[in-house]
């Protein structure tokens, strides 16, 4: 079995606005990974739980267009993705307009805050005073207002994290895809972090997953909890 790919223009009309995985099956070796069929609608957090080697994160690579498929070391996939009634199956992972926030915060460090920021703009965005409005919005809005000149390197683990996250949105995703970004904070920063990220997602009516193996990560989400196979 191989990809399924799929003509974008022959795609049944989505149901609702959100992310659908439609009968998405991945397996490895001939093994089941994750067999999913479900749909998260926008401002919903659906949580994927299960121990490490599940395919938790296959499933997210999938989805954003990363995933090895085919010859001898690659993933058997089916099943189709589709994103606000756009199929995303063939789709250059650039042009799928899925953010993800991983574990580490991958901050440039050789770039400025703000210059991190900038690089996640779109091209639609232009103009210099534009596209520094629209950094210095997202650092108000993370409670980071006047960081744009700091070095990563001086940040805190909590403010790397909030960076992290404003760069995802500033892309502007149409869902967002949260791969145990906070499996390595402290309990008490995991917390804080855990609620913004949240409340963002919720805000801007993002179709979140977040595939975790920490049931405190899903009982936070306060959403569906769902396992991979």
């Amino acid at each position: 079995m191989s990809s399924t790919q799929t003509n974008n223009s022959t795609l049944a009309p989505a149901t609702a606005k959100g992310l659908e995985l439609r009968r998405v099956s991945i397996r490895l070796n001939g093994r089941v990974l994750v067999d999913i069929d479900t749909i998260i609608k926008s401002g919903e957090i659906v949580t994927l739980m299960g121990p490490s080697g599940s395919g938790k994160s296959s499933l997210l690579a999938y989805i954003c267009g990363t995933l090895p498929v085919g010859g001898t070391a690659g993933f058997e996939v089916s099943g189709q993705v589709v994103l606000n009634g756009r199929g995303l199956d063939g789709l250059a992972p650039q042009d799928r307009h899925v953010g993800i926030l991983f574990q580490d915060d991958l901050l440039f460090p050789h770039l400025s805050v703000g210059g991190n920021l900038a690089f996640a703009l779109p091209s639609s965005v232009r103009g210099r005073l534009e596209r520094r409005t629209r950094i210095e919005d997202a650092l108000e809005s993370a409670g980071l207002g006047g960081f744009a000149d700091r070095d990563p390197a001086t940040l805190s683990g909590g403010q790397r994290a909030r960076v992290a996250l404003m760069r995802v949105l500033l892309s502007e995703p149409g869902a967002l895809l949260l791969d145990e970004p906070f499996s390595k904070l402290d309990t008490e920063l995991r917390d804080q972090i855990r609620t913004f990220v949240f409340e963002q997602a919720r805000l801007r009516g993002l179709p979140t997953l977040m595939v975790t193996h920490d049931p405190d990560d899903g009982a936070a989400a306060g959403g569906r909890i769902i396992n991979p196979v």
